[in-house]
């Protein structure tokens, strides 16, 4: 075997596995697994309390050392790196800078993921959080981007959005192929498993929101522009919005947002009692595998109209499973659906939602078929995590060569 064939020694370095933090968590984990199945050597590190058990059947080594910022976090990298071929610091100003420094003078080179943090939303969204980040920026987080031996985009529109947001910029870009898993072949199980679960769903088909609920994630349009688009449709699907939420007052303003738009609303649990009510808007917790599949595979379309996504785990999900995605043009993955013909854009407002809607509800039942299909195709073309996994593999084998 020679070197360039060699199976790569990973360590990937992430805030956290908990499901409940996003897309960056569930892409580690689930990437991890595609490059072990390609003969590569994976450990994750995380800042997670030590003795925090692994997702499980994950069938890589587990790190969590408790914090970044501390001494036994560097300590443990500068002992332990002669293991690793590369570091992987996936997302900013937490591990990045322990990284660095860690790695200073040695042969091991580091990338990183910014994973869309350095959108200029961001800044917008949060002034003060951002001159906070600039001062950080001069201080450390540059330097970080700087002398990282790649900066990995996952498309090439987090790329470009990426050098507007802090100066100086400084960074050697890659854009490198992103992806998912598919669901398991057992479709019609998944399905069954999941009405079972909530059966107020079976009486009223469904457009699915399926993510972590945040401001970024655009559920207030969302809510708006379904209420808009009930007056002026009839028999309209339900709107499904399921997902976790960590800011209690956010939830609670968006719940009453919907009632004060008229629409009826059903909260619903993993283990219900039955409810046969359908409602205009029904909300589910943060699902596991099987539930999320299932109600991707019952829905009638996926629909997320973020002010800021940089790719979107979950949509690549839903094209998986053939579903049309009705997104925003702030998901930068949208070019590549839009011009697959998987889904339809339209702008991050109540507006482009009720634009989405209304488009949809146009579409015959032989288009809709068309765009599931072609949603499927898009997911195999650009989106299949085997595919996403050897690209990564291939920038890492390049920066360990360079």
């Amino acid at each position: 075997m020679t070197k360039a064939d060699r199976p790569l020694r990973i360590l990937r370095v992430v805030h956290t596995l908990r499901r409940e933090a996003g897309g960056p968590s569930e892409s580690v984990v689930r990437s991890s697994a595609a490059l072990g199945a390609l003969g590569h050597e994976i450990a994750v590190a995380t800042a997670d309390a030590p003795g925090t058990p692994p997702p499980p059947a994950t069938g890589f080594a587990f790190h969590p050392l408790g914090g970044f910022n501390r001494p036994v976090f560097q300590s443990w990298l500068q002992r332990e790196r002669t293991r690793f071929d590369a570091v992987l610091v996936h997302g900013l100003w937490q591990a990045g800078w322990a990284v660095r420094q860690a790695l200073a003078g040695t042969r091991t080179p580091y990338l990183v993921f910014p994973h869309g943090m350095l959108d200029p939303w961001f800044a917008r969204a949060y002034p003060l959080k951002h001159v906070k980040k600039q001062l950080y920026w001069w201080w450390r987080e540059g330097r970080v981007m700087r002398d990282a031996a790649a900066v990995c985009f996952t498309c090439e529109a987090e790329r470009r959005l990426a050098q507007k947001t802090f100066t100086p910029y400084s960074a050697n870009e890659r854009v490198v192929a992103y992806g998912t898993a598919k669901p398991p072949a057992n479709h019609e199980a998944l399905r069954a498993a999941f009405i079972s679960r909530f059966p107020a769903l079976t009486s009223r088909p469904f457009i699915l929101f399926l993510s972590r609920i945040h401001a970024k994630k655009g559920v207030h349009e969302l809510i708006s522009g379904y209420a808009k688009f009930r007056q002026t449709h009839r028999d309209t699907p339900g709107l499904v919005i399921a997902g976790p939420c960590e800011d209690a007052d956010l939830l609670q303003d968006l719940q009453r947002h919907a009632g004060l738009a008229g629409l009826s609303q059903l909260e619903l649990r993993e283990n219900p009692a039955p409810v046969l009510t359908p409602a205009d808007i029904t909300w589910l917790p943060m699902l596991g595998d099987d539930l999320k599949w299932g109600a991707m595979l019952s829905a009638e379309a996926f629909i997320l109209p973020s002010h800021q996504e940089n790719f979107g785990i979950a949509v690549a999900e839903a094209l998986a499973c053939g579903r049309p995605v009705l997104i925003s043009d702030k998901v930068n993955i949208w070019r590549e659906i839009d011009a697959a013909r998987a889904g339809l854009v339209a702008a991050d407002t109540a507006a482009g939602v009720e634009n989405l809607l209304t488009r949809w509800a146009d579409l015959t039942p032989a288009e809709r078929h068309a765009m599931g299909a072609a949603a499927a195709r898009c997911f195999a073309a650009n989106f299949e995590i085997t595919n996403a996994a050897k690209s990564l593999a291939g920038v890492i084998r390049e920066c360990v060569a360079d």
